[in-house]
């Protein structure tokens, strides 16, 4: 057991309000363990270890089994694209050279995401709950801000009391990067980065709550002090303003396309190499990033099918607490040496079908004169999987911020179902 006598309290708390609050509201002590407990408070079981979140989880799922809603909508192709990468993150799991610890940690992998997605996918059941979602991310990221920005301020972490993140937060080039409950700074960043939307959203429901949540999101990307979390936020806000011109947005898909292309041509390093060129907050590692693509592309035929246990040798750099492996600072390059090339292309789906959801809710709601209020909620989860897709060339989710990778997802999901009730009929999948 790793619990202390606080994080006990707040366990047996946090868990009896899921039990006892109501449906809209139920979600909310799931994001506040998300962001008010480390990694290292929870309970050992065996070889599975689960944390304050992952216990709340299980509430979340007694409840919904033992009390409802029951009710979450048909598996459409987003949900069904998520059983069908844990199948085959589990299947590979026999290709490893430790079979039963990768199959541990990819339990806990899917006992995580596919967790709160199906959770949000079923206590997200009408267009109010997406507002009151949006509402319970305002409010719990607030405190998280004023914690890092206090942290900041005096080079101290408050969350260091319950373990698994340092008292002394990292400097940079005389910067503090606060990094606040989260395993770094980087992930604490990215977290007010794409969180950004959702709050920006509230304007035309409460302009108070919109405002706090704005600044919540903003404080927690500059306490971060990390270039990443800023290219983030730059992309999501960029994502929000192409509202206006939401019926043009696949020659803005081409235009990215083509511009990237050019970058090719142009410069004499491959494209991707602008990452290296990129340093906003000073001490950069961008070249680190863009060198890793590179060697992940090299040793291809090493990680292909079902991924690797060894990429050590990939670059010159290695980490403290791992001899097999190297900084793996890349969402989709992670999937690869998990899974291969498959749970690659599966996650690519996911997004990509995520953001198809998008615009098919968008046109249904707006061809049922749904207010445009409204309207603009999947527009805004677009614009935070956007944020998210972009996040996860420079950064490797590994900690409780997986959540809000999938919280997006999932809300997208839900607003889908509700728009293809609200037709009358499913709405034909694309060939």
């Amino acid at each position: 057991m790793l619990l202390n006598e606080f994080s006990a309290t707040f366990l047996l708390i946090a868990a009896t309000l899921v039990f006892l609050l109501p449906t809209r509201w139920a979600l909310l002590p799931v994001f506040i363990s998300a962001c008010y407990m480390t990694r290292a408070q929870g309970l050992l079981i065996g070889p599975f270890h689960f944390s304050v979140i992952r216990v709340i989880l299980l509430a979340g799922w007694l409840r919904m089994l033992l009390r409802g809603p029951h009710r979450a909508g048909r598996l459409d192709g987003l949900d069904n694209l998520m059983l069908i990468w844990s199948a085959w993150l589990l299947v590979t799991s026999f290709f490893h050279d430790e079979p039963s610890d990768a199959l541990v940690y990819r339990l806990g992998l899917i006992y995580d995401t596919c967790g709160f997605y199906f959770l949000v996918r079923t206590f997200c059941q009408s267009m109010d709950d997406l507002v009151q979602l949006f509402r319970m991310v305002a409010v719990v990221l607030t405190p998280v801000a004023l914690a890092m920005l206090y942290e900041k301020l005096t080079a101290y972490d408050v969350f260091s009391v319950l373990g698994g993140v340092n008292a002394v937060p990292t400097i940079r080039e005389g910067h503090v990067r606060a990094q606040g409950p989260f395993a770094h700074a980087i992930l604490a960043g990215t977290i007010g980065a794409v969180c950004l939307p959702m709050t920006f959203s509230l304007w035309q429901f409460s302009r108070t709550m919109a405002v706090t949540g704005c600044v919540a999101c903003l404080l927690m990307v500059y306490t971060s002090t990390s270039s990443g979390p800023v290219l983030s936020t730059l992309a999501a806000i960029c994502a929000l303003a192409m509202w206006r011109y939401r019926t043009k947005t696949k020659w803005a898909i081409w235009l990215m396309a083509f511009g990237y292309i050019a970058l090719d041509f142009i410069m004499k390093d491959p494209a991707y190499f602008i990452l290296a060129r990129i340093d906003i907050t000073g001490g950069s590692t961008g070249w680190h990033r863009a060198r890793l693509i590179q060697s992940a592309l090299e040793h291809l035929s090493e990680w292909w099918f079902a991924g690797t246990d060894y990429t050590r040798h990939w670059m010159a750099s290695g980490v403290s607490w791992s001899r097999q492996h190297t900084d793996i600072t890349n969402h989709y390059i992670q999937m690869g040496v998990w899974g291969g090339l498959p749970l690659v292309a599966l996650f690519l789906a996911q997004l990509a079908r995520g953001f198809q959801a998008v615009g098919i809710t968008i046109r249904v709601w707006r061809d049922a004169d749904v207010p445009l209020s409204f309207q603009y909620l999947p527009w805004a989860l677009g614009a935070s999987l956007f944020a998210h897709a972009f996040t996860c060339v420079s950064v490797s989710y590994f900690d409780q911020t997986y959540i809000f990778l999938y919280l997006a997802l999932a809300a997208i999901s839900s607003a889908h179902s509700r728009a293809r009730e609200l037709q009358g009929a499913i709405v034909p999948e694309p060939s």
